[in-house]
């Protein structure tokens, strides 16, 4: 049942009444609170949903920097994804399915003109390389909400020193709470619509001379919200940091995450106005599915067809409708070392270390037309493959290993702040693809491991990099001026090898190919001017470059014949970022405006084929040559003093304008976005807010072939907890989220950039949670 039951709302009474039985002392929870939060400035608005003005509006940074902080982070609902968090924040134009955003072929993100995988993402100083669903490492599967400090973006034009091989400008550092010094912890449990059940705890040992440690575990459970299938999330972090002194520390920190879940399918937007809620089938449909042919064959193998010898039965194209044979999984771990210590008074010296262990796959059927024709051609080819029973098993297997390190020195003299450093990562990332057979060719067959119907892939990709930077601030005019010069030098060895795809196991064999991708010059230029306590102009120039993105899918195309000569390495993706804004902190509002403009170089865009075993479709990419994009961001919150300091407004309003050389508008890319909301806080025990997002009108292609209406969503929460008069303890709070309050049906919320293949969005969706913190 997709609404809230008597047994939901009985369960969150009864865990109410358990945790007020429980003696806490309600102190300790308010200094672990403080302690998280010791390394952010005073607010100048005031509200417990509003903090950290400074980090919000990026006070002085050269370049248009907008943050979610910690306050705002505990609103979100238990269990959101780390990527949907940016959909607050202007310019952001996040696309995701369901309320919490986990299906991760469900994510869409543009940003001025640039998309997902042209944002770099930093945790806690470590790179997160690719957002690529296989190999990458995409931020939502290494962060818990719970223990995020803030959220960090720069729009447009990150700092030089934030290492990245994927940016073309936006950076987006994830940034998570420091250990407490006080022993404690935290308790969560959700509940929720298409059955969600969520726990979250952490526990905190406090500091023992210098010594402290936590360890969270999230589990998340869920339908999911249309269609058979299921998401099962368990997340681990824990971080120990032993200090030395006030500027001296190390901290080990651990990531792992184990994900599975099952796919929903994309369609064309006439397939969802006919059935908004059009998914996979929970049992194998009989019709256009059981088709029985007329040929028997050898399939024990002993020359002789006979009773221990069938035809194949299940071979129509409906047959790869059955939800059990497309799955997800991913078991990833992050291992990262971090270093700090002042070796004069005036020198800081930084490091961090890093590995990441990637393991898993991924399961989609192939129809027993498409396996045959392909069976067939490697069998001429002299390969060792079986004639498909029926529906294939699609298996993709995907795994590596990411390790490199950060480490920089900072000098403060006279008037200059210098910081130097660099960082290098050796990455390599394997990919297997094959079909194989299932017991009686059935989609719900058991799979024969030792039958490949046909050969895909079979590669490893290797990325070695290394980025050099130097930066110097410089403090003028009684420091009301501070300049920023600095540059960067990114290098990228990029090398694949193995089986590319079907032509090298039928026709030209395991290959290597690769590209040295390398800019020795990519300079910034900002200035940020204090007009006064509470105003700021800032301005800022900078010149990008990144590893063409999709690079393992571009190289892994091999030529159709023979002949044909090998396809040209593409170039390396540039950009040019211009900046300049004007951001204010003041008794009751604070905010910040950016105009920009932005070109490109070489840009690749991804297109989409549709792939007929799966009926789902595929990336490609192409070189769109020039891009530019040019707009406007706005961002702010307001507390009028004539409704007592009880109601606060924040809203954020981006223009941007972005075509290709051709003059076509980029796919996914509406001119106007709008997120604003209104909190209300009647009393230290409750918190309410509505927020609503506008997506304007945008194209579905890269011709302006397809354009898809504008629509707005509402969302909301009402947050319960604190000093009371109720003898409940303050240390206990239960918030109520609600995801599209007014149950609006948009068919082409997200959108397969390069083709008009759409996923809806999700219904209205209740959640509630249950806090304990001790």
């Amino acid at each position: 049942m997709r609404r809230l039951t008597n047994h939901l709302k009985f369960g969150i009474c009864l865990a109410s009444l358990i945790a007020a039985s429980m003696t806490t002392v309600a102190n300790a929870q308010e200094t672990a609170e403080t302690e998280e939060q010791a390394t952010m400035k005073a607010v100048v608005v005031q509200g417990r949903r509003v903090s950290t003005a400074d980090t919000a509006i990026g006070q002085g940074e050269a370049t248009n920097t907008v943050a979610v902080t910690r306050d705002e982070l505990l609103s979100a609902p238990g269990g959101i994804s780390g990527l949907k968090m940016l959909e607050s924040l202007p310019g952001f134009n996040v696309q995701t399915d369901g309320a919490l955003g986990l299906y991760e072929f469900g994510n869409s993100v543009t940003v001025r003109a640039f998309n997902l995988q042209q944002i770099g993402f930093v945790l806690d100083g470590v790179p997160m390389g690719r957002s690529d669903a296989f190999g990458g490492s995409p931020i939502f599967r290494y962060v818990d909400n719970e223990n995020l400090g803030s959220v960090v973006a720069s729009p447009g034009a990150g700092d030089v020193s934030l290492p990245s091989y994927s940016s073309l400008g936006p950076i987006v550092s994830y940034n998570t709470v420091d250990t407490s010094d006080t022993p404690g912890g935290m308790i969560s449990y959700t509940m929720g619509d298409d059955n969600l059940e969520r726990s979250f705890i952490k526990l905190e040992t406090g500091n023992w001379n210098g010594l402290s440690a936590y360890v969270s575990r999230s589990k998340t459970d869920s339908d999911l919200w249309r269609g058979p299938g299921t998401i099962d999330r368990e997340h681990i972090e824990g971080k120990i940091k032993y200090e030395f002194d006030e500027d001296t520390f190390i901290k080990f920190g651990y990531v792992h995450n184990d994900f599975h879940d099952y796919d929903s399918p994309s369609a064309p937007e006439s397939v969802f106005d006919n059935d908004y809620y059009y998914a996979y089938l929970d049992a194998i449909p009989e019709t256009g599915c059981i088709e029985p042919i007329s040929n028997v064959y050898d399939y024990n193998g002993d020359s002789v067809i006979d009773g221990n010898d069938f035809s194949p039965i299940f071979t129509g194209s409906a047959c790869t409708r059955y939800y059990e044979d497309r799955i997800n999984v991913r078991d990833d771990s992050l291992y990262s070392l971090n270093f700090q210590t002042d070796i004069t008074p005036n020198l800081m010296f930084t490091a961090t270390a890093y590995q990441e262990e990637k393991d898993g796959f991924g399961v989609s059927p192939d129809s027993y037309s498409n396996s045959l024709g392909i069976y067939e051609r490697q069998v001429l080819a002299g390969l060792d493959v079986v004639h498909p029973r029926g529906v294939q098993y699609g298996l993709s297997g995907v795994g590596g290993t990411r390790k490199g390190a950060v480490a920089g020195l900072e000098w403060q003299v006279a008037n200059h702040k210098v910081e130097f450093g660099a960082w290098y990562e050796d990455e390599d990332y394997n990919r297997t693809q094959q079909r194989l057979n299932k017991t009686n060719g059935s989609a719900d067959g058991d799979v024969i491991w030792d039958e490949v119907a046909y050969y895909r892939r079979n590669y490893t990709s290797t990325r070695k990099t290394t980025q050099l930077f130097l930066k110097d601030t410089i403090s003028l005019m009684e420091d009301k001026l501070n300049l920023e010069v600095g540059v960067k030098s990114l290098s990228v060895d990029y090398q694949l090898s193995g089986y590319r795809d079907y032509n090298d196991y039928e026709v030209f064999g395991p290959q290597t190919v690769g590209e040295d991708y390398s800019d020795n010059f990519l300079p910034m230029v900002g200035a940020v001017y204090d007009m006064n306590d509470s105003d700021q102009l800032f301005a800022s120039y900078s010149q990008n470059y990144a590893l063409p993105r999709g690079a393992d899918d571009i190289f892994s195309i091999a030529s159709t014949d023979a002949s044909t000569e090998p396809l040209p390495a593409p170039k390396g993706e540039e950009s040019q970022n211009f900046e300049i804004g004007y951001r204010t902190n003041r008794a009751q509002f604070y905010g910040s405006a950016a105009v920009f403009f932005t070109s490109f170089d070489n840009r690749l865009v991804a297109g989409s084929v549709i792939n007929p075993a799966t009926q789902q479709p595929e990336a490609f990419y192409i070189n769109a040559g020039k891009t530019e994009a040019y707009g406007f961001e706005l961002s702010g919150v307001y507390q009028p003093a004539f409704l007592d300091d009880k109601v606060y407004l924040d809203g954020n309003l981006t223009y941007n304008h972005a075509e290709d050389e051709s003059g076509f508008i980029l796919a996914d890319s509406p001119e106007w976005l709008f997120t604003g909301g209104v909190t209300y806080e009647p009393t230290e025990w409750m918190v309410a807010n509505i927020s609503g997002k506008y997506t304007g009108k945008r194209y579905a292609d890269y011709t302006e072939g397809y354009k898809m209406d504008s629509y707005a969503v509402l969302s909301g929460y009402l947050d319960l907890g604190g000093p009371n008069d109720f003898g409940v303890p303050e240390n206990v709070s239960l918030r109520f989220n609600v995801d599209n309050l007014l149950d609006e049906e948009v068919t082409t919320a997200f959108v397969f950039a390069g083709s008009a293949y759409f996923r809806p969005l999700n219904p209205r969706t209740f959640q509630a949670t249950l806090t304990v913190r001790f």
